[in-house]
């Protein structure tokens, strides 16, 4: 018999998985109760599926939740982001900034306005863009920045923002990770010159599927409407819609979206919404006190470190949507991060190393050709070529491993956490066995 192994205690190496039971309920996402499913059926029942009555007054409500003058309901948060980009001119030959560390849609949509992705590195504590990556890459054909509160985490909005203004450059949010999240008091979606969201059916605010946009520009709102909500443009012989457009060149296209796209909100899903927003401070409210209780029991564990806020500060976490755990190999013996998760997801927990694909590396933003031009977009209307290969942005580029996947608790049942909090300790503490 193998002596070792009976004496070894991670689920790795032979011993039993810690976690046993159903622990579904504390995981359970959207909470859908009655008043939903009547609030999704009343639209069903009128037939008004692809009508603007509940959208306006969803937009209305999410407005009031955030402080935001404007808001505009569209069919995803990729659709969102599209039109925040038209709205800030981004167009051919121009360049937009973006963190290589997020979701495709968060910059994707720039090839297909002909513009060109500069890819900036991100904060190793944050994960969000670095503000000190992102000056030299401004040049005289940059419109926008793309910041993402990623998984949750506010961006250092003053810093961005002050650069942003200094150089004449529009800054656009993308808050798919981040609805309820604050900076320094204020919601995330307010700070930038226009933001855009997903809320689709796994993040933390869901409305089924579906995004919004948000700005206190009304240029810019109007311009999102034009390029996508035909209908909601104002009232010509060729349309009919009651909406007005301040701007006369945005209005004489009434009828016809300036970007040939119809980006609507099925009111079945802004019907969801409006359910979902009455209950989601409180509900996310519970989030973080679930989450911050779990990091708190891991304080002090070697090579593990909180992907948050500090938890007295006057920003938050929001929904916590894909929570991250930071990673420090060298206080653990030099356990990589890949071999730490495996250790973690032996013992029942799911856990796996990294976030997202550094986007800088991936073939679409070096080959992809959107437009046929015979020339990969990134470069086909480009006055430069801000291509990135290895080696270009080193924190993005090792994001597997220094960071890691944790539990997304959405009730605050700290029976259960301690459960899981344990598991990670305890591959912290016999960490030596996968030496």
């Amino acid at each position: 018999m193998n002596t070792q192994l009976c004496e070894c205690k991670l689920a790795a190496n032979g011993a039993p998985p810690a976690i046993a039971g159903d622990h579904d309920a504390i995981f359970k996402w959207p909470v859908i109760t009655g008043e939903d499913e009547n609030a999704v059926l009343e639209v069903l029942r009128a037939g008004t599926m692809s009508g603007t009555a509940v959208t306006r007054l969803f937009e209305s409500e999410f407005a009031e939740y955030l402080g935001s003058r404007y808001a505009l309901g569209c069919c995803n948060g990729t659709a969102a982001i599209q039109e925040a980009m038209w709205a800030c001119g981004v167009g051919l030959g121009d360049e937009v900034i973006c963190p290589s560390m997020t979701y495709w849609a968060s910059c994707t949509a720039a090839l297909a306005l002909g513009a060109a992705v500069n890819f900036a590195d991100i904060d190793p504590e944050t994960l969000c863009i670095d503000p000190a990556d992102i000056e030299h890459r401004i040049g005289p054909d940059t419109k926008a920045i793309i910041v993402v509160h990623y998984a949750g985490h506010p961006c250092d909005m003053d810093a961005i923002m002050e650069i942003a203004r200094r150089r004449g450059v529009r800054v656009i949010e993308d808050v798919s990770h981040a609805v309820g999240s604050r900076y320094k008091g204020r919601y995330c979606g307010t700070i930038g010159d226009i933001a855009g969201m997903s809320m689709m059916a796994g993040k933390s605010f869901v409305v089924g599927e579906g995004g919004m946009v948000t700005t206190n520009d009304r240029e810019l709102y109007e311009r999102c409407m034009a390029f996508g909500h035909y209908e909601r443009v104002a009232a010509s012989r060729f349309s009919s819609a009651s909406e007005k457009l301040l701007d006369p060149a945005l209005a004489r296209y009434a009828g016809v979206p300036q970007g040939g796209v119809k980006h609507r909100m099925n009111q079945t899903c802004s019907a969801l919404g409006r359910v979902q927003l009455k209950y989601y401070p409180r509900r996310i409210e519970e989030i973080q006190q679930a989450m911050n209780y779990f990091w708190d029991q891991l304080e002090g564990c070697p090579g593990l470190r909180p992907h948050r806020v500090a938890p007295d500060s006057d920003s938050t976490m929001g929904g916590w949507y894909y929570p991250r755990g930071l990673y420090r190999a060298e206080e653990v013996g030099g356990l990589s991060c890949a071999a730490f998760c495996r250790a973690v997801a032996a013992e029942g927990v799911n856990c796996s190393p990294g976030a997202n694909f550094p986007l800088h590396l991936h073939p679409a933003f070096h080959e992809m050709d959107i437009q046929h031009t015979g020339k990969p977009s990134m470069i086909a209307f480009a006055k430069r070529d801000v291509r990135q290969g290895p080696g270009a942005l080193p924190v993005s580029e090792k994001i597997g491993d220094i960071c890691f996947g944790v539990p997304w608790f959405k009730h605050c049942d700290r029976r259960t956490i301690d459960q899981y909090a344990d598991i990670f300790k305890k591959v912290v503490e016999y960490h030596r066995e996968l030496l």
